[in-house]
Formats: C-alpha cells, sequence, structure tokens
C-alpha cells in the first residue's frame, strides 16, 4: 500500500511543480514560498484536529523534535531555493534537476541510517544523477 501513496505523493508533486510556476509568476519567489507555506500549515494541522490526534503531541521525544524540527528547517529551505528556480528557469527542467533529491536520499540513507544500497538501486540513482546531467548540460 505505501506504493500508492507513493504514486499519489509523485501526482501532487507534479502538479506543485505547474501550479507554483504560475503563481510565481511576476511575484517574489519568497512571497510566494511563504503564502504556499502557510497554506500547508493550515492543511496539515485541519487533518490533524480532524482526526484527533493532537493528544499525540505530549508523547513526542526530544529527539522526536530535534529531528522534526530539523527536518521542517530543510524542507523550508528547500522550498526557498525550489521557488527561486522556477521563477527563474523553465519547470521542465527545473522539477526534474529538484528530483535529484531522490539520487542524494539514497546515498544519504546509507551514510546515515546504515540502509543497504542494491545493485539495482545503485544504478537507479546513478540513471538519474546522469538524467540530471544531462539536462543541466
Amino acid at each position: 500500500m505505501w506504493w500508492l501513496y507513493a504514486l499519489l505523493s509523485a501526482f501532487f508533486a507534479a502538479l506543485t511543480a505547474i501550479l507554483a510556476k504560475k503563481g510565481v509568476s511576476g511575484v517574489s519567489s519568497d512571497l510566494a514560498t511563504a503564502i504556499r507555506t502557510v497554506v500547508i500549515l493550515l492543511v496539515a494541522w485541519g487533518i490533524v484536529l480532524a482526526r484527533n490526534e493532537l493528544k499525540g503531541l505530549p508523547g513526542l521525544s526530544r529527539n522526536n523534535w530535534i529531528f522534526l524540527v530539523l527536518s521542517g528547517l530543510a524542507t523550508g529551505l528547500s522550498w526557498v531555493f525550489y521557488f527561486k528556480a522556477l521563477q527563474l528557469g523553465k519547470v521542465s527542467q527545473v522539477a526534474p534537476v529538484d528530483k535529484l533529491s531522490v539520487a542524494i536520499t539514497i546515498i544519504l540513507a546509507a551514510v546515515f541510517l546504515q540502509e543497504a544500497i542494491t545493485i539495482k538501486t545503485a544504478l537507479a540513482a546513478l540513471l538519474i544523477m546522469a538524467g540530471t546531467l544531462i539536462l543541466i548540460l
């Protein structure tokens, strides 16, 4: 079932790129990112409240807080740079280069989470990197 959520994530990420490119036209990319962030904030907290998941807040450990905050900082920086790239470049080039994050994630997962890299995974990461290089050049 995880793959269904992953496919939905990919679809909405693609839709996000198209909608963001239209939305960032003639607007500061930082302002556009801030507006998008407020919408995401409202949607995320709306889901938490609708599912009555707020009760899990006191159970978060110090580790949970540290890594969730760091993840939020990384996400914020990713969005700031993504919106700036969309403002300056073509969405058909920016979005695929942004997906280089898949290959980088594979490497970081091996280094920091000790996840095994299979031949198939390594080949996929190399192909992603090669495709990204072709797009950039």
